[in-house]
């Protein structure tokens, strides 16, 4: 029987893909968000990366989200305020951790190892990428975090596979973002940082969204941890 995965879109730029890029979009997206980015960044005329890289754009499962009146959405997890306090969906982030690993697993099978597979995504998909790449049992090739936080913050210390202590990571903030304060994200780094982890921060005059010199920043970063 086989294993079942999320819808995805798949782009590969190159007949023999060497590595892998997982991309998740953000809340209310899909897979077809990010896809323009593949040309923007131009990964074959990198060193090493001539072959080609495969990137899988997968779809979140929808589901109702809580602060937004209930509204069905593409969704990674749950958001809900209780007592004006934001209230972490614990079980929907684990649920997202395990689609996303079993994508790493075919991935695997698919003769791509884990040291050249990369977890990114953006506001929400960037919380599923740390979830998921600090407790994945093997070395991954990095971690990218585009516009977002560090989830299930509390639990990382204990959670966290001694095989990703040193997975690079790359985050990239907009000084203005008014849907995930830079503070929650200087704060996720500053954490990140004091558990050891290297993290390579970039900050950007830009809200919640993406611009040109991120783009080059996440090329350059790309490749540094892919390329020969």
């Amino acid at each position: 029987m086989s294993v079942k995965l999320l819808e995805q879109v798949e782009i590969a730029t190159g007949p023999e893909p060497t590595a892998s890029v997982i991309w998740m979009h953000g809340l209310g997206a899909d897979g077809y968000d990010f896809v323009p980015i593949v040309k923007e960044i131009g990964v074959n005329t990198l060193p090493g990366l001539a072959g080609g890289v495969r990137f899988i754009f997968p779809h979140a499962p929808t589901r109702p989200v809580t602060i937004n009146n209930g509204m069905v959405m593409r969704a990674w997890y749950d958001i809900k305020m209780i007592d004006l306090v934001r209230q972490e969906d614990d079980q929907g982030l684990r649920a997202s951790q395990a689609e996303i690993e079993k994508l790493i697993a075919r991935e695997k099978e698919r003769g791509i190892p884990a040291k050249r597979i990369i977890l990114a995504g953006f506001s929400q998909g960037g919380a599923v990428t740390l979830q998921t790449g600090l407790r994945h049992a093997e070395r991954l090739g990095g971690l990218m975090v585009l516009s977002s936080y560090l989830p299930l913050a509390s639990t990382v210390k204990a959670e966290a596979n001694a095989a990703n202590r040193d997975v690079p990571i790359i985050m990239v903030h907009g000084s203005g973002d008014p849907v995930i304060n830079i503070s929650r994200a200087t704060a996720s780094r500053d954490q990140l940082q004091e558990l050891g982890y290297g993290v390579e921060w970039h900050e950007y005059p830009m809200e919640h969204s993406v611009c040109l010199e991120e783009i080059q920043a996440v090329r350059v970063w790309l490749g540094q941890v892919l390329g020969a």
